[in-house]
Formats: structure tokens, C-alpha cells, sequence
């Protein structure tokens, strides 16, 4: 048919051979002899699969960890109270020793009557301490602050004061450690020397007696976590003057630290109303309120006429930091993995393609141009001549 045969042409030499099982085939292959055997692409299919197996593990560890937002808002809460949590070893005996605490208001606290007050020695603490902005390489910055689960964590563990160390003898030194109320405003703590700071009646100590050297284990705003990090944490500072003035600066901002975003308009009335029904939210294994700062330094040696010790002026900012964490849902990864997945095929397919056809044109060129080379060309006497290799 449509000189099919009148070509010796046979049908056979088209299917596969028949016999067994093969001639129920109701769709016969072409015999390789008559196939053109493509590149091969076995290298490309492995960096596909590689690429897929790379970026599908990068949206699984992306969807494993959350996505953290951090939200800065206007204080809206009015609270009156804010715990101040210590944990300070002075160079020097307790007895020598007054506390006090003033804030804006003009409210003075006796800190000395509400904290508890151990004698110990002073080189029993300091171990992997730092002065403060020095040796802080292995510290978290406000990123590592922002994982909120380190955050929650931290929180759950133990929040009792550790010990004081035993000791044998008298002590050198005194550690002062506990929590105390205040107001929620503008204020300053102090440790200075017993006679010296607020007008007092009684003995002036011996100046010879200064030492205000110190040890900060633990100094936090809010509730007391031990276990979060907070700038001033295991820092220690020491001086051989006599007269020298100690003062730290802090900059307090309150934060609220979540990992269930939906969530996030119950805690806004929380911290609104300190009396809500459900406060206890804040005390729930999903959220936590705490209080961060920045602290800076300014530490210098003063004369005889001026007042030494520790001062510690703290400031609360009228916002407020949220950092929430949300995952998306499993359908959400799944459509995300197929899309991924699927992308990489089929871009890879097309680039395959494109370089198969590429390297297609460039052997017909060369192919061409080897043609090309194997003619010669001669002008003699305005006849053409040609020679073939």
C-alpha cells in the first residue's frame, strides 16, 4: 500500500519479534537498529535529585524552626510594680555595707532589710566571669534572644537562689542576693559604704576599708528566670582605689515571648489589665513575660569629696517587644515540597533540552565545516576547476 512494499519495505523490521508473550504486545517497539541513541544524561539526573533532596531539606528545617516575628507597641498596660532580682558579691564585709534603692517617685527602699546577706569570700566566684563589652564572643546577641523556645525553656528550669558556699573562717567578702519590689519607674539601686551615701547617723568606716570590687552573678527586671541570659550576668570588676565609683546605666525593655501566635490578642489584654482572668497565661508553657535591657558603664575613680560604691540606674522604655514564633501547617509543606520538587524537574528539563539542542547545532556546523575543508578551489585561465580528496 502507497508503494509500502514496491520499496522492500517489510513491517517486520519495524515491531519487535514476534513470538511468546510479545505478540499480545499491542504496542510493538522499534528495533534499535533503527533508533538513534541519545546523550547520556544519567550525570544530570543525579545533580536534579541532589538539588531536590537539598532544597526539600532546607523547607523542612525552615518549617521545622518557625518563622519569628518581632513586634515593637506602645505600652499600654499600666503596672505599678516591678521585681528586681540580685545576686552580687562586694569585696567587703557585710557590716560595712548599706543598700538602698530610690526611684522617681521618691520612694526609698532599706534593700539592706530585704535582702539576705551572706559572708563569703571573693575568690570563690568569678569563674569564666568578664568585665563588662569584654570576652563576650560566646554571649547571645539580640538574634539568639529572639529564639523563643531557648526563651521558654530557660524559663521552666529551676528559680530558686543557688547556695552560698561554704566557708572556713571569716569571710573577705559579702554576698548580697534576693528580690525586691518597686515601682514600675525610673530609678537607681546603690550599695555604698556604711557612714557614706545618705545622711546617717553612727560610725564612718575607716576609708582605708573601701573596696567595692565586685561580682554580678545575677541582675534581671520581672520575674525571676535565672537561666535567661541578661547582659550584666557573670561579670565581675575590680579596682585597688579606694575611692571609686561604679555606675551602671540601664535601658529595660519589657518583652513578651510566645510560641503560638494565636495567642497573641490574649496576651495584649493581659498586659493591658494586670488583673484579667487570665493572667496566668504568662505562666503557661506557651508565653513568658520577662524584661530585657542594655547596660553600658561609666566607671571612674572620684576624689574624698565625692561618695564611692556600686550605682545602678535603671529606665523602663514605654514599649513593648513581642517576639512570636509560627509554624505553618503540614498541607502548607507539602504544597510547598511539591512546588519545590516539581520546579527543579522541569527546569531541568528544559536546560537539558536546550543543551541537547545546542550541542545538536554546534555538530552540524562542525560537520559542515568539515565538509567544507575537504574542497579545493583553483582560478586558472578564468576556468574553474575542482579536485576532491
Amino acid at each position: 500500500m502507497n508503494g509500502f512494499t514496491e520499496h522492500g519495505l517489510d513491517e517486520d523490521s519495524f515491531g519487535a519479534s514476534k513470538g511468546g508473550i510479545a505478540s499480545f504486545d499491542a504496542f510493538p517497539k522499534t528495533k534499535k537498529t533503527y533508533l538513534t541513541r541519545g546523550r547520556d544524561s544519567s550525570s544530570w539526573t543525579v545533580l536534579l535529585l541532589c538539588t531536590c533532596i537539598y532544597l526539600s531539606w532546607s523547607e523542612i528545617s525552615r518549617w521545622w524552626a518557625g518563622q519569628t516575628t518581632q513586634t515593637f507597641s506602645v505600652e499600654k498596660g499600666v503596672a505599678h510594680d516591678m521585681q528586681i532580682n540580685i545576686d552580687i558579691v562586694v569585696a567587703m564585709k557585710c557590716a560595712d555595707l548599706h543598700i538602698n534603692m530610690q526611684d522617681a517617685a521618691g520612694d526609698r527602699t532599706l534593700a539592706g532589710d530585704l535582702l539576705r546577706k551572706d559572708s563569703t569570700y571573693f575568690t570563690q566566684y568569678g569563674k569564666g566571669a568578664h568585665a563588662l563589652g569584654q570576652g563576650q564572643d560566646g554571649l547571645p546577641g539580640w538574634e539568639d534572644m529572639w529564639d523563643v523556645h531557648d526563651q521558654l525553656g530557660a524559663a521552666k528550669k529551676r528559680k530558686k537562689f543557688p547556695k552560698t558556699p561554704r566557708r572556713r573562717g571569716e569571710g573577705d567578702s559579702c554576698r548580697i542576693f534576693g528580690s525586691l519590689d518597686g515601682n514600675k519607674v525610673q530609678g537607681d539601686f546603690h550599695i555604698t559604704a556604711r557612714g557614706h551615701g545618705y545622711r546617717e547617723f553612727g560610725e564612718h568606716l575607716d576609708h582605708g576599708r573601701f573596696n567595692f570590687s565586685h561580682h554580678i552573678q545575677e541582675l534581671s527586671f520581672g520575674p525571676y528566670y535565672p537561666s535567661l541570659v541578661n547582659p550584666l550576668d557573670n561579670t565581675v570588676a575590680t579596682t585597688e582605689d579606694h575611692f571609686y565609683k561604679f555606675q551602671y546605666y540601664l535601658s529595660i525593655v519589657p518583652t513578651i515571648y510566645t510560641d503560638d501566635a494565636s495567642l497573641l490578642p490574649l496576651l495584649e489584654a493581659v498586659n493591658r489589665d494586670t488583673d484579667h482572668p487570665a493572667k496566668h497565661v504568662f505562666h503557661s508553657s506557651h508565653a513568658v513575660k520577662t524584661n530585657q535591657y542594655a547596660a553600658t558603664s561609666q566607671s571612674h575613680k572620684v576624689s574624698e569629696m565625692n561618695i564611692p560604691g556600686i550605682f545602678v540606674k535603671f529606665d523602663i522604655e514605654p514599649i513593648t517587644l513581642t517576639v512570636a514564633e509560627e509554624w505553618g501547617g503540614f498541607f502548607r509543606l507539602v504544597v510547598r515540597l511539591v512546588n519545590v520538587i516539581s520546579g527543579v524537574m522541569v527546569a531541568g528539563g528544559w536546560c537539558w533540552q536546550m543543551f541537547d539542542w545546542g550541542m545538536e547545532i554546534w555538530g552540524r556546523k562542525k560537520k559542515s565545516r568539515g565538509e567544507n575543508m575537504g574542497m579545493l578551489r583553483t582560478f586558472s585561465s578564468g576556468k574553474e576547476k575542482m579536485a576532491f580528496d
